[in-house]
């Protein structure tokens, strides 16, 4: 028990205070900032009122969405900053960026300011969505360096949470605000940047060792998150079939908060027990310490030499995989590049979809409300493929040893069934087809986070896991800008020229029917096919270091920490008290 009869409050406030100091509130702490951080997954939802308010075309819609992708995908100085100072740094930036972007949206499209040039709405959403980087790199970054044996599961989980705030924020926006769009961009103004200035002192790098339990500990958080998602599914399709009041709305809502915040429960489990481990180790502090003073010279000498091998010396020649690389050793590598191509080729496409879901609905003849529909359901989806692949892959390395980017191979060919429903119109296809592309989307980034992390290291993890999002917005701005967007508005303009209709400058282009974007998901089932073949090339390449035991080497630093807590612990008991 953590009171006793005597000592009942002194150890409630020790108790207390080791639950919001210790890594588990941490993690929980993520959890909550990663769950309303995925504003730039709501474009779909917000985009009809900047086109039909500031009369744009599609072709000036996608460079806008482009702009987003760029912005929420460039993070390399967050992650370079996060490298030399603690996360709250990053983390404040990143919340004072996401309201000024945001907030400026808002003022543009309730027309509180004179209508803004392109140039400016491109930099407000751009600067909006780099705060994601930031919050995306204090939170999931120093998570995964916390617990760097079961990085699979930890990125899988907050990445799936970063897909379900897309669902949350709806279910605020409509408890909140009603069904007004503008009043939406509003909320994704504030929500997210309060919420990171509340959890932002808790985030921070922890010494302590991994345990046998914090696997079990982190599959408890998944299964609460899986009630989470699948409370608001049920919501979803129920808010779909009947019109809800508010306060109906606020009954919901606060359901899925005390859902939300439901984790708290293993993370006052897992401190319960390591309280209860700190006892025992208490009552056995007077063995004699063990001597690993030498070998923990040894070791720290071995890994200065490690530092001095890898310098900036030997930037074209990098360590094995799985060794820390440096970051030009990281980036010149072939294993890095094959993955980029890949990842430009498979995430091009599935931001296709996600950016342009409510224009693809319109042009298909699906009525408004089902397109809202879509949008919140993708939400899920993508918290679904990131859930999924977390465990789901990590329990297919360790047990059949198969390496990981062959699972990103296979997402990349889901993917393609999903492009063909909506090239060839199928008669409801939309429903799966947003399904199927909400899953491979969500699936995509805990592998390609997991597969960096396991190829480069840890040591640069920061830096390394931004440069790989660098091919999210290559990928949007070559299939989503130049094919989507340019095709759209092309079969626009000539639905518009047989029907003898003159456009007016500043008119917004609408496009009806199946050919909108036939050819232009066509082009993008060719070049996901091929980025699937470049992936294949990294299985190959990687297939032997995958045969291995791959965290051996986290369980081995464990250990050593965990020794030199032993030997402090002892020698305090040894020389008594001051």
């Amino acid at each position: 028990m953590v009171f006793s009869r005597d000592h009942g409050w002194e150890n409630t406030k020790r108790f207390t205070f080791q639950v919001l100091t210790g890594r588990w509130f941490m993690v929980f702490s993520s959890f909550m900032i990663m769950s309303v951080s995925g504003a730039s997954y709501m474009f779909g939802l917000y985009s009809r009122e900047i086109k039909w308010v500031l009369g744009y075309d599609q072709s000036t819609l996608t460079l806008l969405s482009f702009f987003k992708d760029l912005g929420s995908n460039i993070g390399i100085l967050s992650g370079l900053l996060n490298e030399v100072t603690p996360p709250w740094i990053v983390l404040t930036i990143g919340g004072v960026l996401n309201f000024l972007g945001y907030f400026m949206i808002w003022l543009a499209v309730t027309k509180k300011i004179s209508k803004p040039a392109i140039w400016n709405m491109c930099l407000y959403i751009f600067i909006g969505a780099n705060s994601h980087c930031s919050t995306n790199t204090g939170a999931l970054v120093t998570s995964v360096k916390n617990f760097p044996g079961s990085r699979g599961v930890v990125i899988g989980l907050l990445t799936g949470y970063l897909g379900l705030s897309g669902a949350i924020i709806t279910q605020l926006y409509y408890t909140f605000y009603g069904n007004d769009s503008k009043s939406l961009i509003f909320l994704m103004a504030w929500l997210p940047t309060a919420v990171t200035f509340v959890f932002m002192p808790i985030i921070k790098h922890h010494k302590g060792t991994e345990q046998p339990n914090d696997f079990n500990a982190f599959y408890n958080f998944l299964y609460m998150t899986l009630i989470l998602a699948g409370f608001l599914l049920v919501m979803i399709i129920v808010q779909r079939c009947f019109i809800f009041t508010k306060s109906e709305y606020y009954v919901t809502s606060t359901l899925m908060v005390l859902l939300l915040i439901l984790p708290i429960v293993v993370v006052i489990m897992e401190e319960q027990r390591i309280w209860n481990n700190k006892k025992k180790e208490h009552i056995n502090s007077e063995d004699p310490p063990p001597k690993h003073t030498p070998q923990m010279a040894t070791q720290n000498q071995n890994q200065n030499q490690k530092q001095v091998c890898f310098s900036w010396r030997n930037i074209l020649i990098p360590p094995s995989r799985g060794e820390d690389h440096t970051i030009f050793q990281a980036i010149l590598s072939l294993d890095m590049i094959t993955l980029f191509i890949a990842t430009i080729c498979g995430l091009g496409g599935t931001l296709t979809v996600v950016n342009n879901l409510s224009q693809i609905g319109l042009s298909l003849g699906y009525q408004a409300h089902s397109i809202t529909t879509f949008v919140s359901l993708m939400a899920i989806w993508i918290y679904l493929g990131k859930i999924t692949q977390g465990p789901v892959s990590e329990f297919i390395i360790t047990k059949f040893k198969v390496p990981r980017p062959l699972i990103l191979t296979s997402i990349l060919i889901l993917s393609c069934f999903g492009y063909l429903l909506i090239a060839f119109d199928v008669p409801n296809g939309l429903y799966v087809a947003s399904i199927i592309i909400g899953f491979c989307f969500g699936a995509n980034w805990p592998v390609l986070f997991s597969i960096i992390s396991e190829l480069f290291g840890l040591k640069y993890y920061s830096t390394l896991y931004n440069v790989g999002l660098i091919a999210n917005p290559i990928g949007s701005y070559l299939l989503n800008v130049r094919v989507a967007g340019h095709l759209y508005d092309k079969e626009a303009i000539r639905q518009m020229e047989t029907l003898g209709i003159k456009r007016n400058p500043g008119e917004e282009l609408n496009c009806n029917g199946s050919e909108c974007y036939k050819m232009a998901f066509i082009i993008i089932t060719v070049v996901t096919l091929f980025g699937a073949l470049v992936s294949l090339i990294l299985v190959l390449r990687t297939r032997e270091f995958y045969k291995g035991d791959i965290y051996n080497k986290f369980r081995e630093e464990s250990k050593t920490v965990e020794n030199k807590l032993v030997v402090t612990q002892n020698n305090k008991v040894e020389l008594g008290p001051t």
